[in-house]
């Protein structure tokens, strides 16, 4: 019975229109959108990987080699069991250019292909020409950053290790490319066959060596699948198919879209800051309407059950504006965002996406609402005409109390299924709340503050003036302080985050890395090599070690996968050396060091935090695939060892007996003076031209540019959350517009000029502004300092001109708010407002 009434009464509110909602539900609407739209590209880019993963797989399937060819009785099955196959090979090398008698030299991804490469897609060139004519003889395809640097256009010469070759085209598109994962340079095609001779497949040389295959109709991928592994898992086969075309970059986009999720969840959170001040303004203005129908009767469930009505509708409504933009707005711009896009993406209504928004909305208006709906049931008929909210008691009944705690733990809950991630869910759920406490605080701190600053200003009205507004009772100082603090928070946090990230890099590459890393030196060349080096007073160090490359297969005898799930050691083959001694370099943690003419069972010293993580304990045994051929080592020690300097470190160190009669080569690292680097890299390279080098501050180049691409895109959901807390703002400016035209007309009668009212306006608004972003800067740079400390685990320094741009954009965004609602109470004459103000 109580909600047919209160239905009733709810459908006649909503009669009296959308005024003072339209910024609720701009909020909620925002904050859907935004997580709607992130979700339905992933779901595209998704949706487009499946799609053609065979044409980026470059194949039904595929199965893999390092550091060798399959032998005959794999490549034997692999044929049994396909249409067609095609064996790609890639690697590392250098491409060289004759410049009037000097050497131009340039990293690039080589990929040597057969007759029957692609099986699937098409290859696009410039000049157009089909690739069998453009690798015919010893003809090339180069992608065009590496034939820009180079300087060379179809038809001229370059060579890779001892091989000539001629650019026949320049490479526009290459369908498998981002199934071919990432790469130090750009892209260089050649046949394989035209590579013999040239010394960059030799034996222990790194390349992987791919086999694609097309299948029969109706193959069953899972059995085949099984059937490879079990025939061939010992040899080292890694065995892919197209539902899986492009696993790295498929795992990159869940886990950035998951991310920016989490991000977009911070917007809406400012979202509800703006919804939960709407309700309690619209709840604060029906007043009369409320203790009238307690005089008549209404119980507080039919209080509680109207204006919850009420409420809901139009969050329905807001979240419906949300799913509507979030779901169409990608397939409007899916074009330019296509075009812009390496990978293939299908842009259509993606229904999971906007479902998990939709749940997201629904759970924040609920968390938000829930509050202020409950005050508004202790409303009793005896505060008829008086402000009733304000008189409520300040928390709701214990029910109420419980079930916000209940909704904010599914919310929470909810992002942690839904991102995969509930490490990241934890953090983001835990800064976020952190940062609502610490500005709900500081809001009460800033109007304290202000009111007792305000009574001992003498002299100066327009500053008495201001702190007085933003001190007194009426001014929407804490919906300015939350709502544009919580969004300046997220992207103060953002900058924080970035700017490390790039002043690590740029202040820790000259200290730590070395100028270059060289790879496939053959064993006899390392006498020479090293000659070269140590008699250079420009060469400070060098570190070498031999250099092989084997997949983890099995720990203690069970499946490495069953045991270490997906962690990184485990989920591709890993570089492996070997060494007598210990290096002075890494500190042994654990166990002790094999004798330095130790001839027994293998042995193996592991990196003491990866084995922390993946549970390993001394005594274990590894099963190591390498070459094609198990190795099972026991572990005897664990030792520390820093990846992070761009030198040379590996995960595992085996005795040198247990793998010195493997085919393998060298790596070494050089650090060395900047100007006589180009010196070293031409004797090197002419000396040995299968030696490949690269420059670590353009591998670390290439990196900053991907970072900058993340940090982009995640500045723009950071920009949503600011977005969302300016609406909340322009929100609290319009509620406000009442009062301040009161201000001003009593302002006038007494004397007061407009440019001084301007004036205690604009300061009001800059002194809200500046509180904000100064909070702000404080929520965001201790987040980007606990995510950098905790979880990327380095070095904090606040970045000051990032922390700067927060507190300029808090007193203009405030600025802008406040003045925009200024003008109005200004033109008002006096007598008028003071004659209908009751």
């Amino acid at each position: 019975m109580s909600w047919r009434i209160s239905t009733r009464f709810a459908r006649r509110e909503l009669r009296g229109g959308l005024h003072g909602f339209r910024i609720f539900i701009a909020c909620l609407a925002l904050g859907v959108a935004a997580i709607a739209g992130v979700g339905s590209v992933r779901s595209a880019i998704q949706l487009g990987l499946t799609e053609q993963g065979a044409v980026l797989l470059g194949g039904d399937a595929k199965a893999e080699f390092t550091y060798r060819f399959a032998d005959e009785t794999e490549r034997a099955w692999l044929e049994s069991i396909s249409n067609s196959i095609s064996e790609v090979t890639d690697f590392r090398s250098m491409a060289v250019v004759d410049l009037n008698g000097t050497d131009e030299r340039a990293l690039t991804q080589v990929k040597s292909v057969d007759d029957n490469y692609p099986l699937l897609g098409d290859v696009v060139l410039d000049p157009p020409m089909a690739i069998s004519d453009a690798l015919s003889g010893q003809g090339a395809l180069m992608a065009p950053a590496l034939a820009d640097r180079l300087g060379l256009t179809p038809g001229d010469a370059f060579r890779l290790g001892t091989q000539d070759f001629t650019l026949s085209a320049i490479l526009v598109r290459e369908p498998d490319d981002a199934g071919d994962g990432f790469g130090l340079g750009p892209r260089t095609i050649v046949k394989t066959k035209a590579l013999e001779g040239s010394g960059l497949l030799a034996p222990g040389s790194l390349f992987d060596t791919e086999y694609r295959m097309t299948l029969p109709v109706g193959t069953n991928l899972d059995a085949l699948a099984d059937k490879a592994k079990a025939e061939f898992e010992r040899t080292g086969l890694k065995w892919r198919d197209a539902r899986n075309g492009a696993p790295g970059v498929a795992r990159f986009v869940d886990r950035l879209g998951s991310f920016l999720v989490l991000i977009g969840l911070s917007g809406l959170a400012v979202g509800g800051v703006g919804v939960s001040a709407a309700v309690r303004a619209y709840l604060a203005r029906k007043t009369s309407v409320i203790a009238t129908l307690r005089t008549l009767g209404a119980t507080r469930a039919v209080i509680f059950q109207t204006y919850f009505l009420q409420i809901g509708a139009l969050s329905l409504v807001g979240i419906a504006i949300g799913l509507i933009l979030g779901g169409l707005v990608p397939i409007l711009l899916g074009p330019l965002i296509g075009a812009a896009l390496p990978i293939p993406a299908v842009f259509t209504l993606h229904p999971g996406p906007l479902a998990e928004a939709a749940l997201y909305g629904v759970l924040t208006a609920l968390v938000f609402t829930l509050w202020p709906l409950a005050r508004a049931e202790e409303v009793r008929a005896a505060t008829l005409m008086r402000d009733a909210l304000e008189g409520a008691n300040r928390l709701p009944a214990a029910r109420y109390i419980i079930a916000t705690l209940i909704l904010l733990g599914l919310l929470v809950g909810s992002a942690m299924l839904f991102s995969g991630n509930a490490f990241l869910t934890i953090w983001t759920a835990g800064g976020i709340l952190a940062a609502l406490l610490i500005l709900t605080l500081a809001a009460q701190l800033i109007r304290a503050i202000a009111r007792r600053s305000a009574r001992r200003v003498r002299g100066r009205p327009i500053w008495r003036w201001a702190l007085a507004a933003i001190g007194g009772p009426g001014e929407s100082a804490g919906a300015v302080v939350i709502s544009l603090g919580l969004g300046l928070s997220v992207l103060a946090a953002v900058g924080q985050i970035d700017g490390n990230l790039r002043s690590a890099i740029a202040r820790d590459l000259p200290d730590v890395a070395p100028s270059y890393f060289f790879v496939d030196i053959q064993k006899e060349q390392m006498s020479g090599y090293l000659e070269r080096l140590e008699n250079d007073p420009a060469v400070s160090r060098i570190d070498s070690a031999p250099m092989l490359r084997g997949i983890i297969t099995r720990i203690n005898g069970q499946n490495a996968r069953d045991v270490a799930g997906e962690h990184w050691v485990v989920r591709g083959d890993r570089g492996i050396t070997y060494a007598a001694e210990p290096d002075e370099r890494f500190t042994i943690t654990q166990g002790e060091w094999w004798p330095k003419d130790y001839s027994g069972p293998p042995q193996i010293s592991f990196a003491a935090e990866e084995g922390e993580e993946l549970g390993l304990e001394l005594g274990d045994t590894l099963t190591l695939n390498i070459l094609g051929r198990d190795i099972t080592a026991t572990i005897t020690s664990f030792r520390e060892v820093d990846f992070s300097t761009a030198g040379i470190g590996f995960v595992m160190t085996l005795n040198p007996s247990a793998l010195q009669g493997a085919p393998h080569s060298f790596i070494s690292t050089v650090y060395a003076e900047e100007e006589a680097e180009a010196q070293i890299l031409r004797d090197l390279a002419n000396t040995y031209p299968n030696i490949t080098a690269i420059r670590v501050r353009d591998a670390i180049d290439r990196v900053s540019e991907m970072l900058a691409g993340i940090s982009d895109a995640v500045r723009w959901g950071a920009g949503a959350s600011l977005l969302t807390g300016f609406l909340v703002l322009i929100g609290a400016a319009a509620a406000g517009e009442g009062a301040r035209t009161y201000e001003a007309a009593v302002l006038k009668t007494l004397g007061a000029s407009r440019p001084r009212i301007l004036a205690s306006f604009t300061l009001r608004s800059a002194l809200l502004g500046a509180s904000a972003g100064l909070v702000s800067l404080g929520a965001g740079i201790a987040g980007g300092w606990a995510v950098l400390t905790f979880v990327m685990e380095t070095e904090f320094t606040v970045i000051w001109g990032s922390a700067f741009g927060v507190i300029v954009g808090g007193i203009f965004a405030t600025l802008l708010a406040g003045l925009g609602f200024a003008w109005r109470p200004l033109a008002q004459r006096p007598a008028s407002v003071l004659r209908t103000r009751e």
